[in-house]
């Protein structure tokens, strides 16, 4: 295994920006904080809401059904009508 490359590289390594690669590191971190950020905003969009007005009645219908206010029958019925 050849060393020669990166024993050069940090031989003359003076802090000053001098080598060649050093634009990788802000694209990096400004990938990271793009991924971050668009991770964040789909998050916060989808916030778990349905999708559409039947979605949501759905949801609203088995709310009702957990809570007791409306029955099994009553409850299926309903849900075959949003279909």
């Amino acid at each position: 295994m050849d060393l020669t490359p990166l024993t050069h590289l940090l031989a003359n390594h003076s802090h000053d920006w001098d080598h060649g690669w050093w634009p990788v590191f802000p694209l990096l971190w400004i990938a990271v904080i793009a991924t971050i950020a668009w991770l964040l905003s789909r998050r916060r969009w989808s916030g778990g809401q349905p999708r559409n007005g039947a979605d949501r009645a759905r949801d609203i219908l088995a709310e009702r059904f957990a809570r007791g206010e409306i029955a099994a029958d009553e409850y299926r019925e309903r849900l075959e009508q949003l279909r």
